[in-house]
């Protein structure tokens, strides 16, 4: 059985990668996207002649107002990615994997059909492409995620291995951009997209499970065609899956055996967990350093333009390169899960020890992937700040590093510090409540390109400091595990 198993996972594992890394996250390749539609003349009648100080018209046309229009499209479709992640996530727990998958293809090829015959006369069916497009690929990377609990200690791995590929997928638009220059028209590309939707209905049924893939993964646990123990077995295990892992001898500290059925239960209840300082503090950290990340992503066409004088050959080749950085995502992605998967199985040693909890360990292991993330977002928006044209293949490399980290960190935290069962809600909640936050995007670039003129100096300063805040996260985290471990001591 488990030599017929072997095959199967990671033939699930590889193309779940593939999966998310050619369509998950394919917005976040707006900018390549955005230099097509604007060769395609979409939203040009927006542009007006640019008036000198003397009221004479120059050559230029001032298209701010088509580049808000196409800022508006990103934050519309960037805050739907996350805010429809709490109802996906619910659809996920609810009716399981199958379901949500085949809702994901529908929304997807609605999105990539409606790309297709658009035009430039049509160009505001964009605003109901592009959510559609980011919702179908969030319930991609949803069910994808569990593939981890199909490979035990290097679950942590997996998970931001596939954070990594869905955030390499926004390379996916610099290659429609790059076919486009050599010929290949839009539609062709887009059309292409739609049909590779029964790639995704032969995974749906072949190598995914109908139900959930719980954790720790029980013994001769099967899924995918004509599985029977799939919504069976794995559904009581799923329920179950914590309390195997809090028995397990190699985490488990004498104080929580005696613990009350009653006070175990009230433990385990989603709000509890929904409303907890953990929670919020992670909260506050993802959302800003992600309003940081979707501002640069959903302005850099602009901003790119600005530095580069209008030159549309300048601003084509940083665009490229700015796109090619985002593809090796996936490859700084696993790093973290690495860190995280090391720290983990080093604090389980020392835990025999201390007596620590299984959720002390895990949240010791996060500590320093949430500081390193912080990080090197301070970094990435340090050097997005000068205004240098230079610099910025810099900040392409920071940003895509930082990115990595930050959602291949914040879902591995979440799996850490709180129970299997809530992880579709309270990873939905967290993202839909960030995608609130995100919403400051649109506003900031309107006020950068209004009131202050194209300078975004006064915002970058305030953004930087905000920034600064999100190290509280880490450092709660490792005080809130600093206290766990003198509490055994002092027994």
């Amino acid at each position: 059985m488990p030599g017929q198993g072997l095959p199967l996972r990671v033939a699930t594992l590889l193309t779940g990668l593939l999966e998310c890394l050619g369509f998950a996250g394919v917005l976040f390749g707006w900018a390549s996207l955005v230099f097509v539609f604007k060769t395609e003349h979409y939203f040009e009648e927006l542009c007006e002649p640019d008036a000198g100080p003397m009221g004479n018209v120059t050559g230029q046309a001032d298209c701010k107002a088509q580049d808000e229009r196409f800022s508006l499209i990103f934050t519309l479709g960037s805050f739907m990615n996350n805010f429809m992640t709490f109802p996906a996530g619910f659809i996920f727990d609810r009716f399981k994997t199958t379901v949500a998958r085949l809702i994901a293809i529908f929304l997807y090829t609605s999105a990539t059909l409606t790309v297709a015959f658009t035009s430039a006369d049509s160009a505001l069916l964009l605003f109901l492409a592009m959510p559609m497009l980011t919702v179908g690929g969030i319930l991609f990377l949803i069910t994808n995620l569990q593939v981890g609990n199909l490979f035990g200690k290097h679950r942590s791995t997996v998970i931001t291995l596939y954070n990594g590929a869905f955030d390499s997928s926004s390379a996916v638009f610099l290659v429609i951009k790059l076919l486009y220059e050599k010929g290949v028209s839009l539609r062709a590309s887009f059309i292409f997209l739609s049909v590779c939707s029964a790639w995704h209905v032969g995974r749906t049924f072949l190598l995914m499970p109908r139900g959930h893939i719980p954790y720790p993964l029980p013994p001769n646990y099967s899924y995918g065609l004509h599985s029977r123990t799939d919504t069976t077995e794995g559904e009581k295990n799923t329920a179950e899956s914590d309390k195997v892992e809090m028995q397990s001898k190699e985490f488990l500290p004498a104080k929580e055996e005696t613990l009350e059925p009653g006070k175990k239960q009230e433990h385990r209840s989603f709000w509890r967990y929904a409303l907890s300082q953990r929670f919020a503090f992670h909260l506050v950290w993802l959302s800003v350093i992600q309003l940081w990340h979707y501002l640069f992503i959903g302005t850099l066409n602009p901003l790119l333009a600005n530095l580069a004088g209008g030159d549309r050959a300048l601003v084509s080749t940083y665009t490229n390169a700015f796109a090619i950085t985002q593809f090796f995502g996936v490859l700084c992605a696993p790093w973290n899960g690495l860190l995280m998967d090391r720290l983990k199985q080093k604090y389980q040693k020392e835990a025999k020890n201390t007596g620590s909890s299984a959720t002390t360990v895990a949240l010791r292991s996060a500590v320093p992937s949430l500081a390193l993330t912080s990080l090197l977002c301070l970094g990435f928006a340090l050097c997005a700040s000068v205004p240098i044209l230079p610099l910025q293949y810099v900040t392409f490399i920071l940003q895509v590093i930082s990115r990595s980290f930050l959602y291949g960190g914040n879902a591995a935290f979440l799996t850490l510090a709180f129970p299997s069962e809530h992880f579709g809600k309270l990873f939905g909640l967290l993202m839909a409540l960030s995608a609130i936050v995100s919403l400051l995007q649109f506003p900031i670039f309107t006020f950068i390109k209004g009131p202050l003129q194209n300078d975004p100096l006064y915002v970058n300063v305030m953004l930087i400091l905000a920034t600064v805040l999100t190290f509280a996260h880490p450092v709660m985290v490792y005080w809130e595990c600093r206290r766990e471990w003198g509490s055994p001591a002092a027994v």
